[in-house]
């Protein structure tokens, strides 16, 4: 498999597509008018306490207050998805236990100083979600601050290399005060590239610690800003199959190539700037695919297709076979695109960065073994997502239900805005529902008001099915209240208004 990424850069975005043998994987945007925050550790101060939710709003001196639940100020690494050496003793689970009984009263009060850090971006009127519990990744490791023990990513799942990098941490020298996740790029990783991790973190959370004591005065405050986008890609998407990197900016390469230098010196990856006429994602061929994205219907290259349909709290997918009949019975049609809609599913919720919970409608399968292998792919497709998931078996009605980490507004959300139109509702109504609407809206003003002409202001479609359908109607309110109507086409009107005005 040969990886690229791309990296273009305008006046107020930078965006960023991971190609794997050509194809489009992964699409990232960030933009200067909304910044990112996830990762990020400040100083802030409790403004106030809600019992009824056992949480708190931090001020972070930001546009948006964080969110702590009492969980989250309890955290342990044992709630992370990896797998820890030594086993909870009976003793330690009684404290985790007692830890958790805590009400959020008991452990902060309104006005305290506190220091957390940015787990969850803002999401709509949602501010950002907080924890006291840090981590700081790196490459192959994610440092735990506080903590003593070292995990491994439970993606790992080949007991022999779990093993292999259990005793390679045994052989090597851990900060005290600091405990590690081996994150599931370390796969394979030697010593030298832990130890090269575990220093850089190590001087990164000395640097931490030092802007946190060097901030003094009281009040909320800015201690550690994450990677930006292009450097974040770096550290969390190049791998050994990773063999060019291509951007548009003269600026960008200069800061891969600085970082390279520092975070991965034995690196052999080309980076080569793009200077053309033609845009870098026009060039690869990837606008097209990326307008794809925002799109409900996802053509399969079989002629099936799925429907995504997104709302704040659940994300429903829906398979169809849609133009492909197969060529031999229904079940292998079916199953055949219920496979090729499993790879495509879990790359459009890459692609889509979608998170919470996602309800998935394969196509029924009567065949047990069918059935088996459809999840089995699902869960392989879905183990390349870098964000923590969790799926159930299939259902007997053929539905997957599984859950997404979200960190950050999904991709859609990102770009687009509800429509002011419909707000939000994806339909509008029809011309007949707007013209019996507007006789409503006729009848109710003139039993409210008295004038001798009564002017319809409406959009072109539905004035004239008005003056044609409902001329009868018309007629006889202006008999009934010795009123004359008169119905206009308004072109800057949206199908839904109408717009009444009397002359006396």
């Amino acid at each position: 498999m040969k990886r690229e990424i791309l990296i273009s850069e305008d006046s107020n975005e930078k965006r960023v597509a991971i190609l794997e043998d050509g194809r489009l994987e992964e699409y990232y945007i960030e933009r200067s008018d909304a910044s990112r925050m996830c990762g990020h550790i400040y100083k802030g101060i409790v403004k106030s306490i809600v019992p009824g939710m056992q949480a708190a709003f931090v001020d972070l001196g930001t546009k948006k207050d964080g969110f702590l639940y009492v969980a989250d100020a309890l955290n342990d690494p044992s709630d992370m998805d990896v797998e820890f050496d030594d086993a909870p003793t009976e003793r330690g689970r009684d404290h985790r236990r007692h830890e958790r009984m805590k009400r959020i009263e008991d452990v902060l009060k309104n006005g305290q100083e506190i220091i957390v850090q940015v787990v969850k971006d803002p999401i709509r009127s949602k501010g950002p979600r907080l924890t006291t519990c840090f981590s700081l990744p790196a490459r192959y490791l994610v440092m735990m601050p506080g903590e003593s023990k070292v995990g491994v990513s439970r993606r790992i799942e080949d007991r022999r290399e779990r093993d292999r990098i259990r005793g390679i941490f045994k052989q090597i020298e851990i900060p005290k005060g600091a405990g590690f996740i081996v994150r599931t790029a370390a796969e394979g990783k030697s010593e030298k590239e832990f130890i090269r991790d575990i220093r850089y973190l190590t001087k990164l959370w000395k640097k931490i610690q030092e802007a946190i004591t060097a901030q003094q005065k009281r009040g909320s405050a800015l201690i550690h800003e994450e990677l930006d986008l292009v450097e974040r890609t770096i550290r969390d998407h190049m791998t050994d199959d990773t063999h060019l990197l291509i951007t548009d900016s003269p600026e960008i390469k200069r800061q891969v190539q600085k970082f390279l230098s520092f975070y991965i010196p034995d690196s052999h990856m080309d980076v080569l700037y793009h200077d053309s006429k033609i845009s870098l994602f026009e060039k690869y061929n990837i606008e097209k695919e990326i307008e794809r994205t925002f799109q409900k219907n996802v053509i399969l290259k079989s002629g099936g297709h799925i429907v995504i349909e997104q709302t704040e709290g659940l994300v429903a997918i829906d398979v169809n076979t849609g133009k492909f009949t197969g060529s031999k019975n229904l079940e292998e049609t079916v199953f055949k695109t219920n496979m090729e809609a499993a790879d495509e599913v879990a790359r459009q919720l890459r692609l889509r960065d979608v998170g919470g919970i996602i309800i998935i409608d394969f196509i029924d399968l009567d065949t047990e073994d069918h059935r088996r292998q459809l999840f089995r792919t699902f869960k392989e497709a879905m183990r390349r997502d870098r964000a923590k998931t969790n799926l159930l078996q299939i259902s007997e009605l053929g539905l997957v239900e599984m859950t997404r980490q979200r960190m950050r507004p999904s991709l859609e959300s990102a770009v687009y805005d509800a429509c002011p139109y419909c707000e939000g509702k994806g339909r509008v109504k029809s011309p007949t529902t707007m013209v019996i609407q507007a006789v409503k809206e006729i009848r109710k003003a003139l039993g409210h008001t008295q004038g001798k002409v009564l002017n319809v202001y409406v959009h072109p479609k539905i004035s004239e099915r008005l003056l044609e359908q409902e001329k009868k109607t018309l007629q006889e309110l202006e008999k009934m209240h010795h009123c004359r109507i008169f119905a206009y086409a308004d072109h800057t009107l949206h199908i839904e208004d109408v717009n009444i005005t009397f002359i006396k």
